[in-house]
C-alpha cells in the first residue's frame, strides 16, 4: 500500500519517469506501471474455492421455480442433502427472492388534519397521591393523544379511566390542541366504545361527545395494534425517555413534569418527517375543525337532596357542603381538579379533586356553620319546652260531653 502511494505520488507530482521511481524505491518495472494504472489502491483478494452446495444449486432452483416458498428443510430432503443445513440455508435464503414475485412495502401517509390517534398508557411506576397512599400502575391512566400529519403529541395523567374524567381530560387535549381533528381513532375502549356483530358501538357518552365536536371516532378492531401505530410507539418512547431517572411526589408533579418534556419533544427533529413536529403544526392545525362555540359536557355531573351530614360522595371520598341548604336539591359539579355543588346557581361547596380514595374533605367554614347551626336549633327547643301552657280544667270536659255530677241527679 506505501509503495503503491508513493510511486503516484513520485510520478504525478515529482514527475519522475518510470526508471527513476524503480531506481528510488528499488521496484520492478512492472510494479511501477501497474501503480501508475491503477485508481484503487492494492487489494488481496482470495479466489473462491467454491462451495458444497453449488452441486445441488441447479435441483435447488428447479424446486423453487415451481414452489416458490418451499421450505429449506423440505428442499433439502428433495435433493437428498446429508450435509450440515446451515450452509444449505444460507444458500436457499439467497436463491429464493430470485423466484417470489416483488413484494414492496407501503407507505402510510396523512393528510394535514386528516386524523390523530388516542390510547391510554399506563406508566410502571408507583405514585404517591396523598393521605399515606400510592397507586400501583393499573390505576394511572395517562391519556396520549397524536396527530397523524405532524406527530404532534399531547398527554394527561388521569384520575380514573372512567367516561367522566376521559372525556374531560380528552376535551383538555383537544382544546389545548386548539382545533379538532377530523377522524379520532381509539382501540376497544369501554367508555369508548366496542366490536360487536362486526360492526362498531360507541357508547352514548362518546357520540354526544364527537357529536358537539363534529367528528368522527373510529374503533381499531382487536388485535390489531398496527392500526395505531404511532401511538404505541409514542408509549414506548414514553418509556424509554421520559421515565428513567425521574421521581413524583403528586398527579400534579407528574402532570408538570409530562407537560416540560412533551414541549421539548414536539420541538425535536423527526427523521420520518424530515423536520420536527412544531414545523408541521401550523399547516395541521389549519385544516382541522374549528373548535365548537360551546364546550361539550364532561365531567361528574349529578343532581341530589342534600342529606342531614351535609357531604356528597363522589370517586369514593366525600365532600362537605354549606349546611344552610340542607334538605333542598343541590347539583354536583366535578372535572379533574375540583369538585363544587351548586343550589340555585348558587356555589355552596368548592373543593380540590383528591385522588386518594376513602377521605373525608371538610370545610372549615362548612363545620363551623354547621356547630352553630346546631347549637341554634338546641337553643329553639330549649326555649319551646319553657313556655308555660294554660292547664284547662277537668269540668270542661264534663261539660263538653254532657257528663253532669251524680249527686246533682243529673244520670
Amino acid at each position: 500500500m506505501e509503495d503503491w502511494a508513493e510511486i503516484r505520488r513520485l510520478y504525478r507530482a515529482e514527475g519522475l519517469p518510470i526508471k527513476a521511481i524503480v531506481r528510488v524505491l528499488g521496484v520492478s518495472r512492472n510494479t511501477v506501471r501497474s501503480a501508475i494504472a491503477s485508481d484503487a489502491p492494492p487489494k488481496y483478494q482470495r479466489t473462491p474455492a467454491g462451495s458444497i452446495v453449488d452441486e445441488v444449486e441447479p435441483r435447488i432452483r428447479e424446486l423453487l421455480q415451481s414452489y416458490p416458498r418451499m421450505p429449506a428443510t423440505v428442499i433439502a430432503e428433495r435433493v437428498g442433502w446429508d450435509r450440515g443445513l446451515t450452509v444449505f440455508k444460507k444458500r436457499v435464503a439467497e436463491l429464493r427472492p430470485v423466484y417470489l414475485p416483488p413484494d414492496p412495502a407501503s407507505r402510510t401517509s396523512y393528510v394535514a388534519g386528516e386524523i390523530a390517534q388516542c390510547d391510554l398508557w399506563f406508566p410502571p411506576i408507583d405514585l404517591p397521591v396523598g393521605f399515606g397512599q400510592v397507586r400501583r400502575p393499573a390505576l394511572l391512566p395517562v391519556l396520549t393523544m397524536i396527530t397523524g400529519y405532524s406527530r404532534w403529541l399531547s398527554a394527561l395523567l388521569l384520575p380514573t379511566r372512567s367516561a367522566a374524567d376521559l372525556f374531560a381530560g380528552w376535551w383538555q387535549l383537544i382544546e389545548k390542541l386548539g382545533a379538532v381533528p377530523r377522524v379520532l381513532v381509539w382501540d376497544g375502549e369501554s367508555a369508548i366504545g366496542r366490536w360487536r356483530a362486526g360492526r362498531v358501538e360507541l357508547t352514548g357518552e362518546c357520540q354526544a361527545f364527537r357529536g358537539s365536536l363534529g367528528t368522527k371516532v373510529l374503533v381499531c378492531k382487536p388485535a390489531d395494534p398496527e392500526a395505531k401505530g404511532l401511538v404505541e410507539r409514542c408509549h414506548d418512547h414514553l418509556e424509554r425517555s421520559f421515565l428513567p431517572g425521574r421521581s413524583f411526589g403528586s398527579p400534579s408533579d407528574f402532570n408538570t413534569q409530562l407537560q416540560q418534556w412533551i414541549s421539548v419533544v414536539n420541538t425535536r427533529h423527526r427523521r420520518a418527517l424530515g423536520c420536527t413536529p412544531a414545523d408541521r403544526m401550523v399547516a395541521d392545525r389549519q385544516a382541522m375543525l374549528a373548535l365548537p362555540p360551546v364546550a361539550p359536557a364532561t365531567g361528574w355531573r349529578s343532581s341530589t337532596r342534600l342529606a342531614r351530614d351535609h357531604y356528597v360522595r363522589l370517586d369514593g371520598n366525600d365532600y362537605s357542603v354549606h349546611p344552610s341548604v340542607i334538605g333542598r336539591r343541590i347539583e354536583v359539579i366535578a372535572d379533574l381538579n375540583v369538585v363544587r355543588a351548586l343550589c340555585e346557581g348558587r356555589v355552596v361547596a368548592d373543593h380540590e379533586r383528591i385522588w386518594a380514595r376513602h377521605q373525608t374533605i371538610s370545610d372549615p367554614e362548612h363545620v363551623a356553620a354547621a356547630r352553630s347551626l346546631r347549637r341554634e336549633r338546641v337553643a329553639v327547643l330549649h326555649s319551646v319546652a319553657e313556655l308555660d301552657v294554660e292547664q284547662r280544667a277537668l269540668s270542661d270536659y264534663d261539660t263538653a260531653l254532657g257528663v253532669g255530677d251524680l249527686d246533682g241527679g243529673v244520670a
